[in-house]
């Protein structure tokens, strides 16, 4: 059963956040998502990996997480600074950054996609480039995480449940939730 939880949100234009876990569907329902509003689409871990010439594995290897929350603390400011409206799909662990979190929810309308461990578990398994998954269970790590984070992931004004579903099903229910 999809189920989508608004509380006080309706879309103004301001740039759309995606949030959640890692597997949870940000950059492919975020992709979707643009196109349909007929915004522009970032990602923003590809713009993380950009501005360090690296990609988010060897960073967290050569300079650690510390170093990697930080850049992406920073390019996530810059996207928001920018207030043309558009779709920003974030890494997992960037809402957990006070800073971050404050800007995005001043700034913009963060949805949380919201995804069972194990559904998330089954779509992570597709690539091994997730630095937090290396040489652990995922579905140990992801239950973690999700014990971890989504509580604060809740401080969203939407949360949209990503279940095992074509991405278009949750990309609906989040125009269902934005009122369009």
């Amino acid at each position: 059963m999809l189920q989508t939880d608004v509380s006080h949100a309706t879309w103004s234009g301001k740039p759309i956040v995606l949030i959640g876990l890692m597997g949870a569907g940000k950059s492919t329902v975020g992709r979707r998502l643009a196109q349909r509003l007929h915004l522009p689409f970032v990602d923003a871990d590809c713009e993380i990996e950009a501005a360090a010439g690296m990609t988010i594995p060897e960073i967290f290897d050569k300079f650690g997480e510390p170093h990697f929350r930080d850049g992406e603390r920073r390019v996530l400011a810059r996207l928001i600074d920018d207030t043309t409206p558009k779709v920003i799909a974030t890494g997992g662990g960037a809402f957990l950054n006070d800073d971050t979190r404050a800007l995005i929810l001043e700034r913009t309308l963060a949805i949380w996609l919201d995804a069972e461990p194990h559904v998330l578990a089954e779509r992570v398994s597709r690539r091994d480039s997730r630095p937090l998954l290396r040489d652990r269970d995922p579905i140990e790590v992801l239950t973690e995480l999700a014990r971890v984070r989504n509580p604060v992931y809740a401080l969203a004004p939407i949360r949209v449940e990503s279940i095992a579903m074509p991405h278009d099903v949750t990309v609906n229910e989040i125009l269902k939730a934005l009122g369009l």
